[in-house]
């Protein structure tokens, strides 16, 4: 399905293309900004309470900041580990079922490590929404299908539909006990690293409608949510756009 703002991303993806090869020192400045821009963003929409600049102090300088949770320092730092890696596994152009549980480990294991990286044993209960997660015992069957259907709705979607639909598979299955949606979104940018377009930040300003979205998919209407992570993908690529000319 090709919408007008699918085509508008598409066309300053093409802007960004045309300024191939990017400069080493400008890329690695616009990866750091997009790191701590990503960590506070996706934190944040969980209920971490650390700043954007806050979270850059935390991640770049290691300094504790006095009054926050242990855990948000932890947090900020293992979703910066798990961002290094997205750049490592975009290399290749398939998402395997280790790929995920590896994305999953890296942000959790400082928080817990006999969690991290594996499936639930047990039951969970969503707060705010009525969607109930699949049953532990389903989860490994439900991760293998998901897998093996990837390379099928990859060819059949444009990147950023295909991204918007694996984010909401993963949500929908819910594997881990803790750390799910940060576990997607970081799925959803690895797809769209492997595709040549950039990352995509959900501003927590956009919590609400994110939720909202989401639980809509839920009940059967992906509709809203693909076109909310399409906005987010337009804002996102324009930012981008901007860091590089300057």
């Amino acid at each position: 399905m090709t919408t007008p703002v699918l085509k508008k991303i598409d066309a300053l993806k093409a802007k960004i293309d045309a300024r191939r090869p990017l400069d080493a020192h400008m890329l690695k400045q616009v990866r750091e900004y997009f790191r701590i821009g990503m960590a506070y963003s996706s934190n944040a929409l969980e209920g971490n309470s650390l700043t954007e600049t806050e979270t850059k102090i935390v991640i770049e300088d290691g300094i504790a900041i006095g009054g926050k949770p242990v855990r948000d320092h932890l947090e900020a730092l293992g979703h910066s580990e798990a961002y290094d890696r997205l750049f490592r596994l975009a290399k290749n152009q398939e998402i395997t079922e280790a790929n995920v549980k590896e994305l999953h480990r890296l942000f959790y294991y400082r928080i817990d490590a006999k969690q991290a990286g594996k499936y639930r044993k047990r039951r969970v209960i969503i707060t705010g929404t009525d969607f109930i997660p699949p049953a532990p015992e389903r989860i490994p069957d439900l991760m293998e299908s998901f897998i093996a259907g990837l390379s099928e709705a990859r060819a059949k979607h444009h990147p950023v539909e295909f991204c918007a639909i694996i984010h909401r598979e993963l949500v929908t299955i819910h594997p881990f006990i803790d750390g799910n949606g940060r576990a997607a979104r970081l799925l959803m940018n690895l797809a769209l690293l492997q595709a040549g377009y950039p990352l995509a930040i959900i501003p927590p300003i956009l919590r609400r409608d994110y939720l909202d979205t989401l639980n809509k998919t839920h009940k059967g209407n992906d509709g809203p949510f693909i076109t909310f992570i399409a906005g987010v993908c337009y804002e996102s690529t324009k930012e981008y756009l901007r860091l590089l000319e300057g």
